[in-house]
């Protein structure tokens, strides 16, 4: 398990986030990213998305609360060995939530190396 600080996490979360292409990343709408220590109990959840993906956004959609992107740090650090790997898990875990914003499935996103 790697030990690192809540502050410096989140920078790796705002680092990864400016990883995404510019054309992908004006497209992201009313979405908000957020870190948290640890997921509720249940299964042991990286990051989670909760909200209406962009491909099921009709004209109804108004005046609704942000979609919310959640990072877990515990499970993540307890995941990797070193720096580089929470780096990399990071990375993969916002690409991956970011993706569920857009419509795209676990399913695909497993095939694509991002499950």
């Amino acid at each position: 398990m790697v030990d690192m600080g809540r502050e410096r996490f989140e920078e790796l979360v705002s680092d990864a986030l400016d990883t995404i292409p510019q054309e992908l990343a004006r497209l992201v709408d009313n979405c908000v990213v957020l870190v948290e220590d640890d997921p509720p109990p249940g299964p042991t959840l990286l990051g989670v998305y909760v909200g209406t993906p962009l491909t099921e956004r009709g004209p109804g959609y108004t005046m609704v609360t942000p979609d919310r992107i959640t990072i877990f740090r515990n499970p993540i650090l307890r995941l990797s060995a070193s720096d580089e790997q929470v780096v990399e898990q990071v990375r993969i875990t916002v690409v991956h939530e970011i993706a569920h914003h857009f419509g795209i499935s676990d399913e695909r996103l497993d095939e694509l190396g991002y499950a």
